[in-house]
This record gives C-alpha cells, sequence and structure tokens, in this order.
C-alpha cells in the first residue's frame, strides 16, 4: 500500500500548477469563505428540519398516518373538553336546583 501512496503522492506533485501560474487572491479571501460557509450552513440548518418535517409527513404513506394521528388527537382534545362542560353543566344544574337564588 505504502508503494501505491508514494506514486500517488508523485503523481499529485507533478500535476501541481506552478505558483507563479496561480492568480493572485484576494486580500482576506480565504476568511470570506469560511464566513460565508459559516452563514449558509446555519441557514440550512434552521431551515432543514422544517422542511424534512414537511417532507416526511407529505410522503403518500406517511400523509395517511399524519391525518390518522391527527384525527385521533382532535376526537381525544374534543372529549376531553367535552366531559369538561358536561361536568361545568351538571355543576351548575345542581346548585340552580340547591340554591336558585345564588349567583354563581
Amino acid at each position: 500500500m505504502n508503494g501505491e501512496d508514494d506514486k500517488l503522492s508523485r503523481l499529485l506533485r507533478t500535476s501541481r500548477p506552478a505558483a507563479d501560474a496561480l492568480p493572485a487572491l484576494p486580500p482576506r479571501f480565504q476568511e470570506g469563505v469560511w464566513r460565508r460557509l459559516q452563514a449558509e450552513s446555519a441557514a440550512d440548518r434552521a431551515e432543514s428540519w422544517l422542511d424534512a418535517l414537511a417532507a416526511l409527513i407529505l410522503r403518500p404513506r406517511f400523509a395517511l398516518t399524519a391525518l390518522a394521528v391527527l384525527l385521533i388527537a382532535g376526537a381525544a382534545l374534543g372529549t376531553y373538553r367535552g366531559s369538561q362542560t358536561v361536568q361545568h353543566d351538571a355543576q351548575m344544574r345542581y346548585l340552580a336546583a340547591v340554591a336558585p337564588h345564588a349567583q354563581p
């Protein structure tokens, strides 16, 4: 493996252009490149989780599952809220029967 690595190293060294042939880079070029890469990666990360979630939910096999989960959650929330309303109405009816002149 070392022989192949040496061959590759020699080939890479010979394929490099001469330092004179390269154009001069503007001042602080490398710093600007890294700053731009960091800004782009931060923006990608901020949008990527939402895009990934939307892409996952919008897939046909997951869309039906997401719809079922939302329907079950809505039914459970409706049942819970309905039971609270029924309990509150029963309490008000009891209070009206026991003390008809009491203001709740």
